[in-house]
Order: structure tokens, then C-alpha cells, then sequence
């Protein structure tokens, strides 16, 4: 059975195959990186398979080899057949054959609860030459200390037929038989008690679902012989050294049960405040930290700068979603050096923004080729014009921590005087889970606030959004210390007048008491541009042809928009012979799919295109909040069509628009090519009435953020 998260890995293996058993069964296995030491990240079977580990798998790999598996019973490896009974010994032989099949003479051992650490503890008493060390996460080893007292209460009813099964009651084989699915949601909910946990309790209930109720039911009927005498015994013969990860929340294990292995594995001991049963997805920075600490994490693939230069240092990291950031971005790191004397401003960033950037003279650090590909998972997202921009970015949960992680090992190696993260999701919310690891002055930068749920999503997307804004709001409020200065990309009119959910306070309020306003930071003066003539000869554009510009951004997603505007203008040409349509393919579009198309020009990525665009007669585009202003600010007639359900261009960025006095959006469903054409024939007779745009933005983000990087 498949992994039920089939989406956008971070990082895939550099090698898989399939590991056999004594008794011929199964066991799918992965390795990633080619580090001098080995860490074998042990499964817990066979609730969960090895996607449990992906939070860690991209940062260990860059450090270490690193190797995990399915067990027995759950993702690409075997089931055991129901008459056989669960194999005895099956974990502790299950990584042996796995470390025999990959060429692993000794590794260190990461295990979680007891399907991971006993077997490892095991292997390291029984083999010890194959067992470097063990990393043991919330140590379940069974029948050291008594169990939880209401985990006890159900067990003690776990066989029998109750009325109804409420709580940990529904920890019973009847229950489990008749509702599978329910169980996991309770169990799973149990093993994150942290508040805004809604993602990791999907994911690993989604991973109990990719095995069997049948095989989960074997593997709970299997008898444990050894007495606790005995399993005490083994763990003080272990000689390895040891790592014990306890959360002070857990509600699976007893804390005293990883008070007591430590003890007799004379292991050092971290306790997690506040943290569950499952650290490793609910913590993964901390737990990555942890891990790569304990085995002697020293290696680094880039250049690093030793000692101090004479001038200043910026790190600036952009999103990679929609190219408007960099641009921005670029103008204010212009305006910094032009303030701050020396300053050197470095680039942590990915294409399509590198390509931006090196044209642009910018410096990209060399640790940016690290980065796991977020325009590759936006394009995975994208379905006909439409991106769930929430759920996109809930889903790239994977794809932040590893690229958190690459932050975190820049910044660890290298001493910048300022962060500055214009939407990079990632670095706020790990600095906020994670505090201590703030060691710089760090600013963040945002066209918006608040993610909005759409109606498609229902009541459970409203939860979910509530959900997610609320725990920004407990970050920032309860640590406000990480963010030295907020800027918002906008003037306070631009936020819309809407609340973060239900009992969340408004947007406009909570923003404008935390947040310093930039006003809209454009690349360019559009003074310079004002001579449409003399920029089409400058351009190589007819000067007397009616030229439409069509451009879709950075992203795949706009394919099919491009092809209804193709359309359409061939339609607008019939009435209109000298019409020419500029079709901008940006990136990740190959343009050769529009050749040949009377009067149609079709290039892929158009570095300064706000220039394009400032001598056109009419512009239809996506809603993505850049090329819009751009067209505000120029004074050009333009038509928008936002992405089905993304939030930011149907909410945000058409609240500002209006305020500009810019044209409604057009909605994708009813702009069939005829319909689109007669827009196009009207919006280019049409007189635009814009507000103005107001210029300096980028001076003044520059002139917030100048004092910070000032500090000694």
C-alpha cells in the first residue's frame, strides 16, 4: 500500500529498494546523503511508516547517510499473514536486515516510543560493534514503569464489548474493529496535545490509514515474554552512548518511564516543555538540533565567511512565490546600502528569484542551492487556473522545516547583523516555535496579514484558517522579542476590514499596533517611464501598434489563462489587424506552445517587464499583487483574473485594487474567449481613473530596518 502524503517531498532518496527477512517478508527501505556517519531512523510499526521522519530526513542528509524504513505491516513493505501471528523479534531483526541490505556495518539509532528504542537498545546490547549510539524519542520500552493511569483503565477493558467508548475507552479491540479511522483521530489527537497541532494529527492519521486494521490488531496481540526484570537488565548492558528526548506532555508514555531508561542507559536526558508524544513532527527543529548535535554534526558544503568584515552583513530572504517579492525586495536592499555604508546584502533564495537576482547584480549565498523547491510544489498544487494558496502552504509543511534548516545552518556558521524575511514562512514560525535560536536582529516583511478562508473549503477550512492565525497571534504576541521591527507593504487601508476567525481580533487593528507601514514599494519611478513612445523603440515594439501584454508570473499555474487569452485575441484580431499580444511565460511555461500564432510574440522570463508593461495598451493578467500596482502605479489599462481559491488574490489584493480605483477582478468561469475579448476591446477604449501610487516605499522600509543593522 502507498504512503498516504504522495505530495512534494523535500528530498528523495538517492537509493530505495526492498530488504528480505529470514522469513521472506518485506521491508521497503531509503537511504538519503553520503555522510561519514550513518543514523538509521527506526519506524514505528505499524501504526506509522517512514514519512514520520520527514521532518528531519532533508537536514540529516545533508550531514550524515541516512536510512529509514517501513515496517512490517504499513507503507511499501510487507504484511505479515494474520494466521502466522506477528513475528517474534520482528523490529530488532526487521534493522538488521535493513542494515544488512544497505551496506550498514554500524549506524546510529533514532527510534520513537517503544517500537523504535527497545529493538534499538536491543540491537546495541546484542551486537554492540553495529551500534554507534541511539537517540531514543519519548522511550516507550515496555514494562519499565507502570503504565498512565487512564492507558491502564482501557486496557483493562481493552477486550471487552462496552456500552459506549468514549476517551481512552476507545482504546479497545471492538471499537478498533468497527471504526478504524475513528481510533486513529483519537489516538493521534492524544499523541499531540499541543495546541494548533491540526496538520500532524492529518498526516499520521493518514499514515495509520495506509496500513490495515488487521495487521495493527496482530501486531497488539503479540505477547511480550520478557519479564521487566529482564528488560531492566538489558538496558543497563547497554555501552553506547544514549539520548533521551522526553516530553513533559506525553500523553502515551509516562515521563518517569524516560526518567527511568536514562538512568539505566546512563543516558543524557532533554526534556521538551509542553511537548507530546511525537516531538519529532510537533518539534522537528528542536529534534533535528538534538539528533545532529548528538552525532557530532560538523559538516558544511558551502564557502563560509570566517571573522568579521569591516562592514555590515544582511540576509535576506524572499519568497520564492510570485517574483513581486524579489523585485521589491531588490529596491529595498538598494536603498539599505545606499544608507547603511559596507553593507553587503545576501541573497538565501531559489529559482525563479536567482535568475531575478544574478541579472539584477545581487549576491545569491551559496547555501541557497540547498534549498528543497517551493515553485515545484506550487506547481503540484495547481489544478486549471486555480491554487488553494492556504492549503498549498499547509501542505509545504515538508518543504518550510527543511529550508528553515538550511536557514539555521547559515546563520549558525556565519554571523549576519540583520535577518530579513519579506514572507518567508518558515523563518517565523521556527523562530517563534523555537526562540532561543534568535542570535541576530530580524525583521519581517508582509503585503498582507491573515490567511482568509475561501468558501469552497466550509466550516472545516474556517477552523482550520482560525486555527492557523491564531497561533501566529500567540507567537508574536507571546514572544515579542523575535520580531525586532515588522514592516507592512501597504498603508493601513490597504489591510482588509475582516477578523482572523471567530474570537480573533480584526486584521486591520492587530496590524496597525504591530507593524510600521512602508507604504507600496515599487522597483521603479514611473516618472522615468511616462514616454510610452520612446520606451517601445527602446523595447523594439511596434510604436503605433496596439500591443496587449499577457502575463502570468513565476509559476506553472497560469498555462491555461495564457491559452483563454490566445484565444480571445484571436478572436479581438478579427476586428483589430494590428493588434499584437506579447504573451510573458515567465519561468516555468515553455513559450514554443503559442508559436506561430498570427500576431502573437510569446517569451518565457522578461527581466525588468514592469518596463513592458509601462508602454502597453492593455495588460490581462493574474491577481497577483505586483503586476497589478505596477500597472496602478504606470496608469495602463488592465484586466485581472485572480486564481480559483487563492485567498491573497481574491481578498487582499482586490481590497487594495478597489482602493486604487482599479477595475473589479473578472472571474476565470465566466471569461470564455468571446467574453474575454469583447473585455479586452472595452478596456482598451477605456479612460483608467487610478489613485495615485505614492512613491519612497522602498526608502522608507530601508530607513526603518538602517538602524538595526547599526547596532554593535
Amino acid at each position: 500500500m502507498p504512503h498516504a502524503d504522495t505530495g512534494m517531498r523535500a528530498r528523495l532518496p538517492d537509493l530505495s529498494g526492498y530488504a528480505v527477512r529470514h522469513d521472506g517478508l518485506r521491508l521497503y527501505y531509503e537511504v538519503f546523503g553520503s555522510g561519514p556517519k550513518t543514523l538509521v531512523l527506526m519506524p514505528c510499526s505499524p501504526i506509522s511508516h517512514s514519512r514520520m521522519w520527514k521532518g528531519q530526513v532533508p537536514h540529516l542528509a545533508r550531514h550524515f547517510r541516512v536510512v529509514t524504513y517501513d515496517g512490517l505491516g504499513n507503507g511499501f513493505s510487507d504484511h505479515p499473514e494474520p494466521s502466522a501471528g506477528w513475528p517474534a523479534n520482528s523490529r530488532l531483526d526487521d534493522c538488521v536486515s535493513v542494515m544488512d541490505a544497505t551496506d550498514t556495518a554500524s549506524a546510529i539509532l533514532v527510534g520513537e516510543c517503544s517500537d523504535g528504542v527497545w529493538p534499538a537498545i536491543q540491537l546495541a546490547v546484542s551486537n554492540p560493534v553495529r551500534v554507534l549510539g541511539i537517540v531514543a524519542i519519548a522511550p516507550g520500552v515496555p514494562k519499565l514503569t507502570p503504565p498512565l493511569p487512564y492507558r491502564a483503565a482501557a486496557l483493562a477493558k481493552y477486550e471487552d464489548e462496552l456500552p459506549e467508548y468514549e476517551g481512552w475507552f476507545k482504546y479497545n479491540r471492538h471499537y478498533i474493529e468497527r471504526d478504524f479511522a475513528g481510533f486513529l483521530e483519537f489516538w493521534f489527537a492524544e499523541m499531540f496535545p499541543e495546541p494548533h497541532s491540526t496538520k500532524q494529527i492529518e498526516d499520521t492519521v493518514a499514515y495509520g490509514l495506509d496500513g490495515r486494521m488487521e495487521t495493527y490488531q496482530l501486531d497488539a496481540d503479540a505477547p511480550m515474554e520478557e519479564t521487566a526484570e529482564e528488560i531492566a537488565r538489558v538496558c543497563s548492558e547497554v555501552r553506547c552512548p544514549v539520548l533521551v528526548i522526553q516530553g513533559d506532555d506525553d500523553h502515551c508514555q509516562p515521563f518517569d518511564r524516560g526518567v527511568r531508561t536514562a538512568d539505566l542507559t546512563h543516558a543524557g536526558f532533554v526534556v521538551l516543555p509542553g511537548s507530546g508524544h511525537i516531538p519529532l513532527a510537533r518539534r522537528p527543529v528542536k529534534v533535528n538540533e538534538l539528533i545532529s548535535e548528538f552525532a557530532g554534526d560538523g559538516v558544511v558544503s558551502w564557502p563560509v565567511v570566517r571573522g568579521r568584515r569591516r562592514g555590515k552583513r544582511a540576509l535576506l530572504v524572499s519568497s520564492p512565490i510570485g517574483l513581486g517579492h524579489a523585485w521589491r525586495d531588490v529596491a529595498i536592499a538598494r536603498e539599505l546600502r545606499r544608507q547603511v555604508p559596507d553593507l553587503e546584502v545576501e541573497w538565501l533564495a531559489q529559482p525563479p528569484l536567482t535568475t531575478l537576482l544574478t541579472a539584477a547584480g545581487e549576491k545569491v549565498h551559496p547555501a541557497s542551492k540547498e534549498l528543497a523547491a517551493e515553485s515545484a510544489h506550487v506547481d503540484r498544487e495547481a489544478r486549471e487556473h486555480e491554487l488553494h494558496a492556504f492549503q498549498m502552504i499547509r501542505r509545504m509543511d515538508e518543504i518550510l522545516c527543511a529550508n528553515f534548516m538550511v536557514f539555521r545552518d547559515v546563520v549558525k556558521q556565519e554571523h549576519f547583523d540583520a535577518w530579513i524575511a519579506d514572507e518567508g514562512w518558515e523563518i517565523d514560525h521556527f523562530l517563534h516555535e523555537e526562540p532561543d535560536l534568535k542570535t541576530s536582529p530580524y525583521v519581517w516583511m508582509a503585503d498582507f496579514c491573515g490567511f482568509l478562508p475561501m468558501p469552497s473549503g466550509g466550516e472545516r477550512e474556517e477552523f482550520l484558517v482560525s486555527d492557523y492565525n491564531a497561533e501566529m497571534i500567540e507567537h508574536v504576541d507571546g514572544h515579542p522579542g523575535i520580531r525586532d521591527l515588522s514592516i507592512f507593504i501597504g498603508d493601513p487601508a490597504d489591510i482588509v476590514p475582516r477578523d482572523f476567525g471567530h474570537g480573533l481580533p480584526s486584521i486591520r487593528e492587530w496590524t496597525e499596533s504591530r507593524f510600521k507601514f512602508s507604504g507600496y514599494v515599487l522597483p521603479f519611478d514611473p516618472a522615468s517611464l511616462r514616454d510610452r513612445l520612446a520606451l517601445r523603440v527602446e523595447l523594439g515594439y511596434h510604436p503605433d501598434a496596439t500591443l496587449i501584454v499577457a502575463s502570468v508570473g513565476g509559476s506553472a499555474v497560469g498555462l491555461h489563462l495564457l491559452r483563454r487569452i490566445a484565444q480571445a485575441f484571436g478572436i479581438l484580431r478579427r476586428s483589430m489587424p494590428d493588434a499584437e499580444l506579447l504573451m510573458v511565460c515567465g519561468p516555468r511555461i515553455d513559450p514554443s506552445e503559442f508559436g506561430g500564432l498570427p500576431g502573437v510574440q510569446a517569451v518565457g522570463y522578461v527581466h525588468d517587464l514592469y518596463r513592458t508593461l509601462a508602454c502597453c495598451d492593455l495588460a490581462v493578467v493574474q491577481g497577483g499583487l505586483s503586476t497589478t500596482m505596477e500597472l496602478v502605479a504606470n496608469r495602463r489599462p488592465f484586466i485581472y483574473v485572480p486564481l480559483r481559491n487563492h485567498f491573497e488574490q481574491n481578498f487582499h489584493v482586490a481590497h487594495r485594487l478597489r482602493r486604487y480605483g482599479a477595475p473589479a477582478p473578472t472571474d476565470y468561469d465566466a471569461a470564455t474567449p468571446s467574453k474575454l475579448a469583447e473585455q479586452m476591446a472595452e478596456r482598451l477604449h477605456a479612460r483608467v481613473r487610478y489613485a495615485p501610487v505614492e512613491a519612497g516605499g522602498a526608502e522608507r522600509a530601508a530607513r526603518f530596518i538602517a538602524p538595526l543593522l547599526m547596532r554593535d
